[in-house]
């Protein structure tokens, strides 16, 4: 994959989100590297280059390249102290808060168990464990440098704002509709805060730490207590009109099937969701969690999943079919095994526009278990502040 630049003089801010995401993609990059990758000439590579690292976002500190004739290249690499985010994940039954540095390693971490959390209380437990966050990290140790703060990324399930939708059923928080946790949070904290759905977010997470990082355009399906998407396309989040794009949970993928919490028959998520395994599998869908799967006979897991498998391979080929991706990625709370085993019976797919592929190129694994959202949450800040934006050529 190749991500280009343009020579233009105003797009000098586009040109440096370029040059930090070909170094981020690919680990470690000379300058005459990035030129050639970028289609930027080395006189602006140069120039960028050197302002980055005067900035303290990039690195040069890296062995010298013996080879070719001159002088040997030197590496540049991103300094992961130069920047920094913070991931919240809110769910039915846990709070999980992460700060990662600008290479995605995670340099803080905190689950609290909760059951239906509101509003009042839960932003009291964010707001002590970002103190304890703040102790941990900062004082006499000075490990985090505040200033560097990009901000907060947070994931709630949704749809939000949906009438009919958003306020029914187990897959949505109750008690949330009319509260501004953006506003909330930012007011708390000084830091910019940005919400978001858990589909969407752990595509982003996918593009910064997983098998997406090459990829322009992509689906993630994320199977979580419902089951949402997230969309990638040419190296770009697509959220829709009110930030619900995605919401395939509630296609209906078996017309006159079973009764769904937003009103119609035979949704996507009442037969591939965590709540619909839950179900299936004879548990208790308000106190299961995800491991609970690990523990059923696998005969009746097997079971719930001949339920799953003609609906899902629909889903996938209404989504090859609309977006024409380079693949649909499968992840989210489920335990990585299961997902597995999943995606096994879901082979061979359907015929789509994607057809002239193998099916191991249409459809894979991604990141799976508790901590994707939350990683993919902390993805949102560094994102909005490097990923190219192409919109700026445009102007």
């Amino acid at each position: 994959m190749t991500t280009s630049g343009t020579n233009l003089e105003h797009a000098r801010a586009h040109n440096r989100r370029v040059v930090i995401e070909a170094i981020r993609l690919n680990g470690e990059l000379t300058r005459a590297e990035l030129a050639r990758m970028t289609s930027l000439t080395p006189q602006t590579v140069s120039n960028i280059a050197t302002e980055l690292e005067q900035a303290g976002i990039l690195s040069s500190h890296l062995p010298r390249r013996v080879g070719g004739r001159g002088q040997p290249a030197t590496p540049l690499t991103l300094n992961p102290d130069s920047a920094y985010s913070i991931g919240i994940h809110l769910d039915h039954q846990s709070l999980l808060v992460v700060l990662v540095d600008l290479t995605g390693r995670v340099r803080f971490r905190r689950l609290v168990k909760v059951q239906k959390p509101q509003p009042e209380p839960t932003f009291q437990c964010i707001e002590q464990i970002l103190q304890e966050m703040r102790q941990e990290l900062g004082g006499e140790n000075n490990k985090i440098d505040w200033r560097k703060m990009l901000g907060i990324g947070i994931v709630m399930p949704g749809p939000f704002g949906v009438e009919g939708i958003s306020s029914l059923g187990p897959t949505t928080l109750h008690g949330w509709d009319n509260i501004d946790v953006e506003s909330h949070l930012g007011a708390m904290t000084g830091w910019p805060v940005t919400l978001e759905n858990d589909a969407t977010v752990a595509a982003i997470g996918e593009r910064f730490h997983g098998v997406a990082k090459q990829l322009n355009s992509f689906v993630y399906l994320y199977i979580g207590t419902g089951l949402g998407a997230g969309i990638f396309t040419d190296g770009r989040i697509y959220t829709g009109h009110a930030h619900n794009a995605g919401e395939v949970g509630h296609m209906v993928v078996q017309p006159g099937g079973r009764a769904c919490y937003c009103g119609n028959n035979g949704c996507l998520e009442r037969y591939l969701s965590l709540q619909a395994a839950y179900e299936g599998c004879g548990l208790d869908p308000i106190s299961a969690v995800p491991e609970d799967l690990l523990m059923v006979d696998e005969a009746l897991f097997d079971q719930w999943l001949e339920t799953a498998i003609e609906p899902a391979c629909q889903a996938i080929n209404i989504i090859e079919c609309v977006f024409d991706a380079q693949c649909v990625i499968i992840g989210g709370m489920m335990p990585q095994q299961l997902v597995e085993r999943l995606m096994k019976k879901l082979k061979p797919l359907y015929r789509s526009v994607r057809s002239r592929y193998p099916d191991s190129m249409r459809l894979r694994l991604g990141m799976t278990g508790a901590d994707t959202a939350a990683l993919g949450a902390a993805a949102l800040p560094i994102f909005d502040e490097f990923n190219p934006q192409y919109e700026v050529l445009l102007k």
